[in-house]
């Protein structure tokens, strides 16, 4: 067991073993923007820096690169700020204009320039919707409301995010062949940009594995990501020092786990990402490996999919749209993918004694499959 003076385990611990500078999200940014275009609307003075709280409670205050205060808008712009990862958005000026509705309207929300439109399906937004995800609306609305509740307001609110360069940024990305057109996505689940270095998480994970070795842990979970985290600590309920940030590095966990065994490893991520491993792939980045569509229809065949719903699935846009697909056929698309990841997982693993299952999650963190627990 760890002293009270040593490091404990746990995706913060890695990320300050990294040396790193974290970073914060397009989200993030464009919810310090909202907050603050629509304060000034309110107000006429615009608070800068301004201060919001992050979905894990952090309070990160911005600067103001920018405001504008006219009849009927207002417009804040901060500039993200990605730490020390290479983010393609780094130092890109993100704006937000506020724009006041009749009561009753709510918050919406307008891609301005240089923000994408979704305009395929199989992401987590319908087609014609701006391209900011889920959780930065989240954001956006509840600091809308925390505003309004200060000034005696409606919170009813036309939010029109824009990028500076957005769409010269975007060309540098995935969305276009997603088919979000005219910009970026406005992302992030945490607010933080967790910082990217192959050597310095690599080695992140091994200490956090030797943290919860040391602290008589059995089982561990190496989660993709935040959600993923949050799901095996519901589904086990995993202590802190148990999770180990495994990010997109599945082969470093699987290989390290091998020379240094717990009884129990759990892997869980998103379906997409997992269908990567599933298909051997042991570094799951986006830049060295692709969700193969061609791979999921073998496997849907195999769970029972018609030759016209596997066609689908081979020319779905998305993995998250060929799960969609399967399962509204009844075909257990999810459970393929994670047991088919498990077996990958144990032949990293080479026999060493270690009982393996994997879940796979959507990006509201609903379980989509999941395998049965398997070993030597």
């Amino acid at each position: 067991m760890s002293s009270a003076g040593e490091a404990k385990g746990g995706r913060s611990a890695q990320l300050k073993h990294t040396g790193l500078r974290p970073g914060w999200t397009t989200g993030a940014c464009a919810t310090a923007a909202t907050t603050a275009a629509y304060t000034a609307l309110l107000t006429g003075e615009f608070p800068d820096p301004v201060t919001i709280t992050l979905p894990r409670g952090q309070t990160p205050a911005f600067a103001l690169a920018a405001e504008e205060l006219a009849a009927g808008h207002a417009m804040a712009a901060v500039v993200k700020d990605a730490g020390d990862d290479p983010d393609v958005t780094h130092g890109a000026l993100i704006r937000s204009t506020v724009r006041l509705l009749p009561p009753g309207s709510g918050v919406v929300f307008r891609a301005g320039e240089g923000v994408g439109t979704i305009t395929l399906p199989g992401l987590p937004l319908p087609v014609g919707e701006p391209a900011i995800n889920p959780v930065p609306r989240q954001m956006m609305r509840d600091h809308v409301a925390l505003v309004a509740g200060r000034h005696g307001a409606t919170g009813d609110v036309e939010v029109t995010i824009s990028v500076d360069h957005g769409a010269e940024i975007a060309r540098s990305t995935w969305n276009p062949r997603l088919g979000i057109l005219g910009g970026l996505s406005i992302l992030g689940t945490t607010g933080i940009v967790v910082p990217y270095s192959c050597s310095a998480w690599i080695d992140s994970i091994r200490r956090g594995v030797d943290v919860a070795r040391a602290a008589g842990r059995t089982h561990v979970a190496g989660c993709t990501g935040s959600t993923s985290e949050k799901t095996v600590v519901t589904e086990y309920g995993l202590p802190e020092d148990a999770l180990l940030d495994m990010g997109d590095f599945a082969g470093a966990v699987l290989k390290y786990v091998r020379r240094h065994p717990v009884d129990r490893l759990t892997i869980c991520g998103g379906f997409a990402k997992l269908s990567k491993l599933a298909a051997g792939h042991l570094d799951l980045h986006s830049a060295r490996s692709q969700v193969n569509k061609q791979f999921l229809a073998d496997l849907a065949r195999e769970g029972g999919a018609s030759a016209p719903l596997a066609a689908e699935v081979e020319q779905a846009n998305t993995g998250l749209a060929a799960l969609q697909l399967c399962a509204a056929a009844g075909v257990p698309l999810g459970d393929l993918v994670a047991s088919r990841a498990r077996d990958e997982a144990l032949g990293v693993l080479r026999g060493a004694p270690v009982v393996v299952d994997v879940i796979c999650i959507d990006r509201a963190g609903n379980v989509v499959g999941r395998s049965d627990p398997a070993g030597p």
